[in-house]
């Protein structure tokens, strides 16, 4: 089994080579993301107790250090790569964006991989949304002037469904289930890996066209972006004294974008070529973060802050 986990890069992007070459095997299964993304929330809300969520509250260095980073230098290194690599102006518009939104949920999901601290993920994935819904707008008017509506309601309810209410019954069921939950726990990483591997593959396969056009240069700014988001989400708070689960947790939140709400910006208020950015990075990012979540899971986190 727990080798089997510690494979899931390789599931990730063998799925993911089988949705480029026959698309309309997963193009149906769209329906099933957000249900996909419940089922894995769902069952880290299993392993959480509500002491766990008090902990991480309190944990207010943490919390600033990542809303910090995740506002500062996500939108800005997005729109240095792209004004670096001369992108035209709806492909600058969508690395802004891309860079602009709040930490995903995945974050939260390889967190929970990688041995981190999940109820710290989540609490800095709900309050990076939150403060996203103002905060987006904003970057992305002084970035590139001009100024994104963003979809408050929705945005509150997808945090909602998503996220809060599966992850609370996932506790109440801890808290009331425990010893049938216990039972189960080993399989738990398992069903997060199998949901989260269908869910990379739809997404290639939705974008399966754009993925045969676009051009190499985006996907690299794409991948510089995460990966520094990445590395400078663990060794900034590093240098800051935050133990190694914290760090492996800002990390992910940092480098970890809310690209499906990039995608959606971009449609709804530019064209579809701003949406390409985040399209690639719903893929990549889920790559290299189950890369590194693979390697982390192997790893101690009770290391020396």
């Amino acid at each position: 089994m727990a080798i089997t986990v510690q494979l899931f890069p390789i599931w990730a992007i063998l799925f993911s080579t089988i949705a480029f070459v026959f698309p309309t095997h997963f193009v149906d299964l769209k329906s099933m993301i957000v249900p996909l993304l419940m089922v894995i929330m769902l069952t880290m809300g299993l392993t959480l107790a509500p002491k766990d969520f008090a902990r991480a509250a309190q944990n207010k260095k943490a919390i600033l250090i990542g809303v910090l980073l995740q506002f500062s230098v996500m939108p800005l290194l997005a729109f240095l790569l792209a004004k670096g690599m001369s992108f035209d102006t709806q492909s600058l518009i969508g690395m802004v964006l891309v860079g602009g939104v709040a930490g995903g949920t995945a974050s939260n999901v390889l967190c929970y991989l990688a041995k981190g601290d999940v109820a710290l993920s989540i609490t800095m994935t709900a309050i990076s949304t939150l403060i996203g819904v103002a905060l987006t707008p904003i970057l992305t008017s002084l970035l590139i002037g001009a100024l994104v509506d963003i979809p408050i309601t929705s945005m509150l309810l997808s945090l909602l469904k998503i996220v809060l209410l599966p992850v609370t019954l996932g506790v109440l069921l801890n808290m009331y289930c425990n010893k049938l939950i216990t039972k189960s726990l080993t399989v738990l990483p398992l069903l997060s890996m199998c949901a989260i591997v269908l869910i990379i593959a739809i997404v290639v396969a939705l974008n399966q066209a754009k993925l045969e056009t676009i051009g190499f240069i985006i996907m690299l700014a794409v991948m510089l972006h995460n990966g520094i988001g990445l590395l400078l989400g663990y060794f900034i708070p590093k240098r800051l004294g935050c133990s190694e689960q914290v760090c492996r947790t800002i990390a992910f939140e940092v480098g970890m974008q809310n690209s499906g709400l990039s995608v959606a910006l971009a449609m709804k208020f530019f064209t579809p070529s701003a949406a390409v950015a985040g399209s690639l990075f719903s893929i990549w990012h889920n790559v290299s973060g189950s890369v590194l979540a693979s390697y982390w899971q192997r790893t101690k986190t009770t290391l020396d802050k």
